[in-house]
């Protein structure tokens, strides 16, 4: 099990502190059950977060966000949405295939013969592209 992200946002008036797991084959709401009851006594034990909460764990879901670059190499050939930091070339939002991962860098392919090359430094926040498309084979 991996912890991929922990957000704390306030929302609606109360502090969410969101935790997004995964492990190989995926998490299941038993899963996160498990974890949320360790997670919360761990929390409550050392103090981590000194004010009202509300603890919610789940998993990352079909838009998974990317975070480290082990997590660009592991869906290489996927697509995604980057935000960056600064803008590169007059924009700081991109789409594209995710085609390389080296060197504290992420190339994506935005168009056909069209790369943008993003430090990983200046990523903001990443989300994989869910293909919820349903494909059939033809015979």
């Amino acid at each position: 099990m991996e912890v991929v992200l922990v957000e704390i946002k306030n929302e609606s008036g109360r502090t969410v502190v969101r935790v997004y797991i995964d492990q190989p084959g995926g998490v299941s709401l038993e899963d996160c059950e498990h974890f949320s009851r360790r997670f919360s006594i761990a929390l409550d034990v050392e103090d981590f977060v000194a004010f009202a909460y509300v603890l919610e764990i789940s998993s990352p879901g079909v838009n998974r966000p990317l975070v480290k670059e082990q997590d660009f190499k592991r869906f290489l050939g996927e697509n995604a949405r980057v935000r960056t930091r600064r803008p590169i070339e007059g924009q700081r939002n991109f789409k594209g295939k995710i085609i390389n991962v080296s060197e504290g860098r992420v190339t994506l392919e935005s168009a056909p013969d069209k790369q943008v090359v993003i430090a990983a430094a200046d990523i903001e926040k990443t989300n994989l592209i869910a293909d919820l498309s349903i494909g059939r084979k033809e015979k």
